[in-house]
């Protein structure tokens, strides 16, 4: 406000000086007449001094208003930057983001495929007896007859019945479903698709050694003695 009222009063004071000075011609005859010559000059000076205190606050504000515009002009330019490059960087970053989600992905993909291409899928069929580990299942439940079957009788009944798949007399699901004392026997036997490691070492063995469609021996493992058929 301040500011304001000086500038206003010095234009003020500039409007007199000009009125004054369109004037001067009329005013200084009128001094020279009235005046003697030291008193003429004295009342010159003094008339040169009043127009230059007169011209500084307008000079001074001209000035001001040049820094003002200069420095709103600089803040402007480093706001602009600062937009752009806050502007550049999150694209940046964006895309170096988008760029790893997407090596991630193919390498995920890569590992995906890479892990279904060693699975394999097969059906089984178990048969229990004294020695497993577990002597209970969905067709005994207490378990009294695989604790009197031994193993030696288990792999006979095995045998007849790969024997009969073999032949054509019996589907290999079928028999599954009949006779496996795994949960499995629901499923015809299918036990789904599953890769190394995650079956008992002589299963997994087995298994991977079969070509698909076909029917392995017998096996032992902790569960008790199996026929596979590899499936895929």
């Amino acid at each position: 406000m301040k500011t304001l009222a000086f500038s206003q009063l010095s234009d003020l004071i500039l409007w007199v000086f000009n009125l004054l000075a369109e004037l001067r011609l009329i005013v200084w005859t009128e001094i020279e007449s009235n005046l003697d010559g030291k008193a003429a000059a004295l009342f010159f000076v003094l008339f040169l001094h009043f127009h230059s205190f007169c011209s500084l606050p307008k000079a001074a504000k001209i000035d001001s208003d040049r820094k003002r515009k200069k420095a709103s002009i600089s803040s402007a330019d480093r706001t602009e930057a600062a937009e752009k490059l806050k502007g550049k960087n999150p694209t940046s970053t964006s895309n170096h983001h988008h760029h790893h989600q997407s090596h991630h992905h193919r390498k995920k993909s890569k590992m995906s495929s890479s892990t279904a291409a060693n699975q394999v899928t097969a059906s089984h069929i178990l048969i229990k007896h004294q020695g497993s580990r577990r002597k209970a299942s969905w067709k005994d439940p207490e378990g009294r007859v695989i604790s009197n079957t031994t193993r030696d009788a288990a792999v006979s009944q095995l045998k007849a019945l790969r024997d009969d798949i073999v032949s054509g007399k019996a589907k290999f699901n079928e028999v599954a479903s009949r006779y496996s004392d795994c949960s499995s026997a629901k499923r015809g036997g299918d036990l789904g698709r599953f890769g190394q490691g995650q079956m008992q070492k002589p299963f997994e063995i087995a298994t991977y050694a079969l070509k698909v469609g076909e029917i392995s021996d017998i096996v032992d493992t902790d569960s008790g003695v199996h026929i596979i058929m590899r499936t895929g």
